[in-house]
């Protein structure tokens, strides 16, 4: 075979091999073809797409490109939730304690910021001493004990992943459906997980901007996770406006505390319980979401997953003491308040601006390489919605330097919108996807 014949096959539409993929794939893994043939078949995959037959080979091709961690002899059930990527989106760091506080074990492998989208990763790694990158032991210890551990890929899991989730960041190819559903199925598949619950986002600030695209991709990893052997379900949700009130990696964390204490705003709980709803069901703890919803309220209440999550904190190297000490503080000094331009309502603030702000800030990074400022990011004091008067506070914003500060302001400004009028109330989860 030749990778030049197999990106030729795909960008006249035609349905690759088994053979074909796995030829592609792992010639890519090995070093033995380069990244600008694979960024070309990215991009035929990316306008012709893929049949599901295909979108199935290419995961478990995936999948099977390096190790996969083994939970043999922990007691189960093994429940995750994946997110598609969003700004303020932070529901994981609420989600793990309080699906192991049901007695439900959260293997989950997550990853960094990817463009405008923010990773939870950083957000852990804002927390002083917190170590992510856990041996296969490390992680099968954590997860018995606290219920939850919180690891990202290494080069022996998923490479095939890994290599391709930094060429589609860098070649225009991250919203592909069929490349989307690979990467976060191959991953989940190999961090153990029976059932996996999906937070599938569209609006601005999502990768799939129409919710039509957003429902396709949900079906995409629903029907492709069903044919794998995995119980999973997907939630479509809003993501034009950042979820909660905060957006920048200590920010997140504190305010994910916060929930977990809660005292959670309305619109990142709303999400958070759903999704939590969803795991308890997947994971046999409820018969429905009702149930699930309220059996994850009452967990909630009872303070059990906030010291999961100080627990784990020191698990994974942190210092849950020095963290509760930081709560407030942990703050840049290159900061600058955000005041309303007239008298009226906040109809929106847009996502997908506030997320590249954010990029400039330092909350995320431009190449794989760069380095994220735990102390940078904002915090919203006002929301779509809310009424405001001429110089109103609507946001604090701080920056990794004046320069970013200055540079990111003029940005931030731009992504509030007003209106005369109360804008109508958003529908935060707009359906619900399961197998057919």
């Amino acid at each position: 075979m030749r990778a030049v014949d197999i990106i030729m096959n795909k960008r006249a539409g035609k349905e690759l091999s088994r053979e074909e993929i796995a030829f592609l794939i792992n010639g890519y893994v090995a070093g033995e073809i380069p990244d600008y043939q694979v960024s070309a078949w990215a991009m035929a995959v990316f306008f012709q797409g893929m049949t599901a037959k295909e979108t199935a080979c290419l995961t478990d091709v995936m999948l099977k490109s390096g190790e996969c961690i083994d939970l043999s002899g922990i007691s189960g059930p093994f429940v995750d939730k994946h997110s598609t990527g969003g700004v303020g989106d932070k529901t994981s760091l609420i989600l793990a304690p309080i699906a192991a506080a049901l007695g439900l074990k959260d293997p989950m492998m997550s990853g960094r910021a990817l463009g405008h989208t923010g990773g939870t990763l950083d957000k852990l790694e804002a927390i002083p001493g917190y170590r992510t990158n856990l041996s296969v032991d490390e992680f099968r210890t954590i997860l018995i004990k606290d219920g939850f551990a919180m690891t990202g890929q290494t080069k022996e899991i998923v490479p095939a992943d890994r290599l391709l989730y930094a060429l589609r960041d860098v070649s225009g190819t991250v919203e592909s459906i069929p490349l989307i559903t690979a990467s976060i199925l191959s991953k989940k598949a190999a961090e153990g997980a029976d059932a996996l619950v999906l937070d599938v986002k569209f609006g601005s600030g999502a990768f799939m901007k129409d919710p039509s695209d957003g429902e396709k991709l949900a079906r995409s990893l629903v029907d492709t996770g069903e044919a794998m052997g995995k119980k999973i379900t997907a939630l479509l949700t809003d993501m034009n406006e950042p979820l909660g009130n905060t957006m920048g990696n200590f920010l997140e964390v504190e305010e994910c505390f916060d929930s977990l204490e809660g005292k959670g705003p309305a619109d990142l709980m709303e999400v958070t319980l759903e999704l939590a709803a969803r795991m308890a069901v997947l994971g046999g703890k409820a018969k429905n979401a009702k149930e699930g919803r309220s059996l994850c309220e009452e967990i909630l209440a009872s303070g059990k997953p906030r010291q999961l999550f100080l627990d784990n904190i020191n698990s994974q190297s942190g210092n849950a003491e020095q963290f509760l000490k930081l709560r407030g503080t942990f703050r840049s000094e290159y900061a600058a308040d955000i005041k309303a331009a007239k008298t009226g309502y906040i109809s929106g603030i847009d996502a997908w601006t506030i997320g590249h702000a954010g990029v400039t800030l330092g909350v995320g990074r431009n190449r794989k390489e760069d380095p994220v400022s735990p102390t940078a990011g904002i915090v919203f004091h006002k929301k779509g919605g809310d009424a405001v008067k001429t110089g109103d506070k609507i946001m604090t914003v701080w920056a990794k330097d004046e320069a970013s500060l200055n540079a990111a302001l003029p940005r931030i400004e731009s992504a509030v919108g007003y209106s005369d009028n109360a804008p109508p109330p958003r529908t935060l989860i707009l359906k619900e996807i399961v197998s057919k």
